[in-house]
């Protein structure tokens, strides 16, 4: 990525060969003849393509039996590629093991929990834990570094394919074996196992480690402790692949950055315990993130979470790998994009942060299983509204050359612990409906149509540069994550709890004494009994609100109550309260709060903590995102989502048109605007401790 951003300002080349923002996609030229090949590098050329992802899938193509291997169709793409300019983004080509690796390893096939195997076919049939897997995917990996590792088109790595998407945890006897390993490291003893796992229900408690299996099917319900422990060890066990492909690498090509492309809205894996280990040097975030076509969320919203979680778990510079130019091929209804969204949707990723907008996939496929999903060359070719709109996003990024390495600053973080949402997502809960992901996500979009900038973290981060903290599912709680919320609440945090939060440990056993458990004294109430709500029934708080899906009996010991629930059998039990506590203030709200009226519940907070949207007066159909170096110059994104053209009150050089707005800015429907903005203030991380609010230094 480029080294120039903004005058007088160097940032370090994240991909040293490619400059600018990225732009370009997965390309699979063996689908194709080889005189296609020719026209590819042409047509990407004209579309303004910087980088090309190459060799995915490619496995059985490199090595088509185990004694053969066959490069020379890989040396002529990657020179034709160099030869028009395109960097590589060379895959390790180890997502998908060919038939013959199957056939000759049938132990290294995945097994489900009821026993079945999942045959090649398809992709991604390996097992995590399968010795044979991992020793022919490092030869794999060897081999191409030592014949692309000094290729002058090489410009990344990237590591396997979406770990884990289709094969989250194997349930085979070699994957039995390493989960027994990797309980002894975490215990130590059997007997600490059983405390842990609260072996005395249903007469569980073990003997020997050779006892123990993954939680496979069984008559009843799997203990808890169990099952969460086995979904820590599958996501350790994909990340050990990961990061056995990316140290061979490193040490065999020190001067290539590594990459792979998570999925921070999959929630198969802990991708806190990914993400550091594709930060640094010689290491890239990159994300891929495909809008649900039913989902309740509009695509801007669904855009704008997977962004700002991709943002958080890079903690710097991140790169969408993946997204669609129209329609996928894996959902119920594949929905085609309107005009205008394939440009709308990309930038709203570059807006909160991403270092440019790669795409699945460069030429849209005529067999296999994604034939009917979108490419950046579509099936009707160049005359067609998808490449025309290609080939637009490839000049507008072009001209946002100086956006890259601009960071956005965000006033506000939503706690989110991907082990606690498994935790909360199992069996037996009071009520199926208190989903957790979903929910973070909705308190998210609430702050995406208020206009105020958000990061995700996890409860036991370092959350000292954010004034307001949100908590609105965070079922398991550490005692380490509930001291350090009461310590940053303490220190001058505004911190809002959901219901259902800290009420178990990070073994899953209940906090007895009273909810919310771990964060009962912060809060000042204390819950006897849960009331879930029947599917679709509401219930009116004193104050005109109304929740839905949850209640629950309890009393504010010293918080002040500021609305009870008004009626059913928790009528007049706390509802919604706030409690002082050192400089900061605890809030808890015990229901969930329908869409408008926990707007208003954020607003109030935000506003009490010195929050403002990052442009406030923008109209409510456009999202206003900045974007800064540490210099102070600023690029100010403005999205309009709406069917008719806004008025925004902001001013600068309009870096997509050439044009400059002395005030106010004219935005187009369905139309993207990005300002570099003549005088911004510097990003509240970047201000001077002396210079900053009362407010904001006392949290």
């Amino acid at each position: 990525m480029c080294a120039i951003a903004g005058e007088g300002v160097t940032v370090p080349a994240i991909i040293p060969r490619v400059t600018g923002l990225c732009y370009g996609g997965d390309y699979n030229p063996e689908q194709w003849p080889e005189d296609v090949w020719v026209e590819d590098v042409a047509l990407m050329r004209e579309a303004g393509v910087t980088l090309a992802t190459v060799g995915v899938f490619s496995w059985a193509w490199l090595q088509p039996a185990p004694d053969r291997w066959e490069f020379g169709w890989l040396d002529r793409v990657l020179d034709l590629l160099h030869a028009g300019g395109i960097a590589v983004d060379l895959a390790t080509a180890t997502a998908s093991p060919p038939p013959w690796f199957s056939t000759a390893f049938p132990a290294s096939l995945p097994v489900t929990a009821d026993g079945r195997v999942l045959h090649h076919g398809s992709r991604q049939a390996y097992c995590p834990s399968s010795p044979d897997y991992r020793a022919a995917a490092l030869t794999l990996v060897e081999r191409l570094a030592g014949r692309y590792g000094d290729h002058p088109a090489l410009a990344l790595w990237h590591l396997n394919n979406e770990f884990a998407c289709h094969v989250p945890a194997c349930f085979c006897d070699t994957s039995a074996e390493a989960f027994r390993g990797w309980l002894r490291e975490r215990y130590g003893t059997v007997e600490a196992l059983n405390d842990a796992w609260g072996t005395a229900f249903w007469s569980q408690r073990y003997d020997d480690w050779s006892e123990i299996i993954p939680p496979r099917a069984t008559p009843a319900q799997h203990n808890p402790a169990q099952a969460l422990d086995f979904r820590r060890f599958s996501s350790a066990e994909v990340l050990s692949l990961c990061v056995a492909e990316r140290d061979l690498l490193t040490r065999l090509t020190p001067g290539v950055p590594v990459t792979t492309n998570l999925m921070p809205t999959f929630t198969g894996l802990d991708h806190w315990a990914w993400a550091p280990e594709l930060r640094g040097e010689g290491r890239l975030v990159s994300t891929d993130h495909y809008v649900m076509g039913d989902h309740p969320a509009s695509p801007a919203a669904q855009i704008a979470f997977a962004a700002d979680v991709s943002r958080s778990l890079a903690a710097g510079p991140w790169l969408l790998m993946e997204h669609s130019t129209s329609a996928v091929n894996w959902q119920p209804r594949n929905f085609a994009k309107p005009p205008g969204r394939l440009v709308r949707d990309a930038l709203g990723h570059v807006a909160r942060g991403s270092e440019g907008a790669m795409y699945f996939q460069w030429r849209a496929s005529v067999s296999g299983g994604e034939r009917w999903h979108s490419g950046m060359v579509p099936h009707a070719g160049t005359d067609s509204r998808i490449w025309r709109e290609v080939v637009e996003l490839g000049r507008h990024l072009r001209a946002l050359a100086d956006v890259d390495g601009a960071t956005v600053a965000a006033p506000v973080a939503i706690l989110l612990d991907y082990e606690s949402h498994w935790a909360q997502e199992q069996g037996s809960q009071p009520s199926a409906d208190m989903t957790c992901f979903d929910e973070i996500a909705r308190w998210h979009r609430a702050l995406w149509r208020a206009g105020i900038a958000a990061d995700v973290a996890h409860p036991e981060a370092d959350l000292s540069r954010y004034p307001v903290l949100l908590a609105p599912a965070l079922y398991a709680l550490s005692d380490a994550g509930a001291a350090n919320l009461t310590g940053r609440v303490a220190a001058g945090a505004h911190l809002l709890v959901g219901p259902y939060s800290g009420v178990v440990d990070e073994h899953d056993r209940v906090r007895t004494g009273g909810y919310p458990g771990a964060l009962r004294d912060l809060l000042g109430v204390r819950i006897e009994e849960f009331y879930p709500l029947p599917a679709g029934a509401t219930v009116a708080l004193t104050d005109g609100a109304h929740g839905h899906v949850w209640s629950e009996l309890g009393r504010a010991n010293d918080a002040r109550v500021l609305a009870a629930f008004a009626e059913g059998p928790v009528a007049g039990s706390p509802a919604l309260t706030r409690r002082r506590h050192g400089a900061g203030t605890a809030w808890y709200v015990g229901t969930r709060l329908s869409d408008g009226f926990l707007g208003e519940l954020l607003a109030d907070v935000t506003a009490g903590a010195g929050v403002t949207p990052t442009l406030p007066g923008t109209p409510p159909a456009v999202e206003a995102v900045r974007r800064s170096h540490p210099d102070g110059t600023s690029f100010l994104f403005l999205l309009n989502h709406g069917d008719e053209p806004a008025t925004v009150p902001a001013a600068g050089e309009d870096l997509l048109t050439g044009g400059v707005w002395a005030g106010p800015t004219q935005v187009p429907a369905g139309g993207v605007v990005v300002l570099r903005e003549a005088a911004a203030a510097a990003p509240l991380s970047q201000v001077p401790a002396q210079a900053r609010p009362a407010a904001v230094e006392a949290a």
